[in-house]
């Protein structure tokens, strides 16, 4: 089944490449309806531009409320016939005002393990706190930020020597990866959610290690 989605960009639109990449591919069966921004300047609006997909600019700072800027985003989604919302570097929290008319079909991607290092700055919240193991996560929009089902994660390495703009590069890399296959996990209708707990059909358990440590575990500890 191939779905229908609306994304909401703030910056580069590089989860947006990926995704229109994968379609183009024929591993993700999805059309992308609209791509909405609410930065002129976002280049994500010209990545979509550039592939022929319907662009607009909404400007939050135009609403004298949230809920109006979002209600605003909800008309234009709805009347290009969006099925799921994606959100690819989408920097505002939307409200339920949003959220009611697409229950259970709004997705987001984080560069980091939620729930550690919710919010801005991710990838320097990673480094400044030392952490040895970093990575991204797919998950469902709930009201509360970067709160919502957990989808699929993965995990990068994190070193002593890394900053925020190489540590963000290695995450990256994995976001460009996991973000669509969960989509197309969705197109297939294989997930399915019970609480905070979702399950993926026809996915079968990871055999390939049972841990993964960095730094990497010494012989004989390694055992």
């Amino acid at each position: 089944m191939t779905i229908t989605l609306g994304v909401l960009v703030s910056g580069s639109g590089s989860n947006l490449q990926s995704i229109m990449d994968h379609i183009a591919q024929g591993t993700l069966d999805a059309t992308i309806a609209v791509v909405i921004a609410n930065n002129p300047d976002a280049l994500g609006l010209q990545r979509a531009q550039k592939a022929g997909i319907p662009t607009q600019c909404v400007m939050h700072q135009e609403f004298p409320k949230r809920e109006d800027f979002d209600i605003q985003l909800v008309h234009i989604l709805q009347d290009a016939g969006v099925e799921w919302v994606v959100l690819a570097g989408f920097m505002r929290i939307l409200t339920p005002v949003f959220l009611a008319p697409f229950a259970g079909r709004v997705v987001n991607i984080h560069p980091a393990l939620l729930p550690a290092c919710p919010g801005i700055e991710a990838q320097a919240q990673q480094v400044d706190y030392g952490v040895r193991l970093a990575g991204c996560t797919v998950h469902f929009v709930d009201e509360k930020m970067d709160h919502g089902p957990i989808i699929i994660q993965a995990a990068v390495p994190a070193y002593a020597d890394d900053d925020s703009s190489r540590l963000g590069a290695r995450i990256l890399e994995l976001e460009h990866r996991i973000y669509p296959q969960a989509l197309q996990w969705i197109a297939e209708g294989r997930i399915q959610l019970q609480d905070r707990q979702v399950q993926v059909q026809g996915v079968a358990r990871s055999t390939s290690s049972r841990w993964w440590t960095n730094p990497p575990l010494e012989a004989p500890f390694d055992q």
